[in-house]
């Protein structure tokens, strides 16, 4: 069985691998990945980052976007969202973003993985699942860089604090809200007591 065959051996459909993943199966790796991207068995998505497409009747399937940044990070510790996201509040948010926005402690920058982009933001602190209370001081830290009426969207996001749980959004507001963040839900809970 030649080289590159026993390589294919090891690979799964539906898997995003890094480079190093693929050297422990092969002695001449850059190589054997050359002939693989070659013969369109995987796909480059990024210098050292490879995806083995999944087949389905419509074609090639794309990767899995949490994989992609997994593997892309080394680490599971991020949360992938979208500005999309603010639109689940019902604030009357009604654009669509074509990016994801990806919290992490390693990587900081504009990164196209598999021609999708993301917008990598380092944070200190970062919940490890989206809630409502996170997503509304989310979307007030991120209000300028929004496409929608600022001063509209603050007027309502006052009266959505008042429907949250209250403690919850106070620790959410004090663990990731920029100053001014801070700020506003202090005056907003402070009414509503």
């Amino acid at each position: 069985m030649k080289r590159l065959d026993q390589l294919k051996k090891h690979l799964r459909p539906g898997r995003v691998y890094r480079r190093a993943d693929l050297a422990q199966w092969s002695k001449s790796v850059d190589r054997h990945v050359r002939e693989l991207v070659d013969e369109g068995v995987l796909q480059k998505l990024q210098n050292g980052l490879y995806y083995y497409p999944k087949a389905s009747v419509f074609g090639r399937v794309p990767a899995d976007e949490r994989e992609l940044v997994r593997r892309f990070l080394k680490e599971d510790d991020f949360l992938l969202t979208s500005p999309n996201a603010y639109n689940t509040l019902g604030l009357g948010t009604t654009q669509l973003y074509n990016r994801r926005v990806v919290y992490n402690h390693k990587r900081h920058g504009h990164f196209t993985l598999g021609g999708i982009p993301f917008e990598f933001r380092r944070k200190p602190r970062f919940p490890r699942k989206l809630s409502e209370e996170f997503l509304l001081v989310d979307l007030l830290n991120n209000l300028p860089t929004l496409a929608e009426d600022a001063e509209g969207l603050r007027t309502r996001a006052h009266a959505k604090a008042k429907e949250l749980n209250t403690r919850k959004l106070r620790m959410a507001a004090r663990d990731y809200g920029k100053v001014a963040t801070r700020k506003f839900f202090d005056q907003v809970l402070a009414d509503a007591a």
